[in-house]
């Protein structure tokens, strides 16, 4: 598990995006390559994806930022997350790089920072256990490599 880096350092990367929904948060990254399907594919009482062929299958991103392609499944998507806030188990933050209705209103009833079209691609550029300041308001993601 990463910690907070000195603040001192300067970030190892810096991202810029679009604002999807505004805050500022700091915390772990969790990324994948994979889309998230909600229905069927999270568990929204533990906050883990249950994707039988997923690569986070069992992985639980409760409390860390979310750095994913995008949703795929049905509408259901939006509601599967909602649950995630309702039960706790919810991500800090959402990064995805394509925008589609499904994501987009996930983010919104997540009520976390959460941002899209980036002029660098989050995830060659994050890495699982890096430490990431979101800050969805002002467009800009600063990234801290683990270890």
């Amino acid at each position: 598990m990463s910690t907070a880096p000195q603040t001192a350092r300067e970030p190892d990367y810096v991202i810029h995006g679009r604002c999807v929904v505004p805050g500022v948060i700091e915390g772990e990254a969790l990324v994948t390559r994979h889309t998230i399907s909600g229905w069927g594919g999270v568990n929204p009482m533990k906050g883990t994806v249950i994707e039988s062929r997923h690569e986070l299958n069992g992985t639980s991103f409760a409390g860390k930022i979310l750095v994913f392609p995008g949703a795929k499944g049905s509408s259901g998507w939006s509601s599967i997350f909602h649950m995630t806030r309702l039960a706790g188990t919810a991500p800090l933050a959402l990064l995805f790089n394509v925008t589609t209705t499904k994501a987009a209103l996930g983010a919104v009833v997540l009520r976390v920072p959460s941002m899209t079209d980036f002029d660098r691609d989050p995830l060659t550029l994050a890495r699982n256990g890096d430490w990431l300041r979101v800050d969805a308001t002002r467009g800009r993601v600063e990234g801290w490599r683990a270890g």
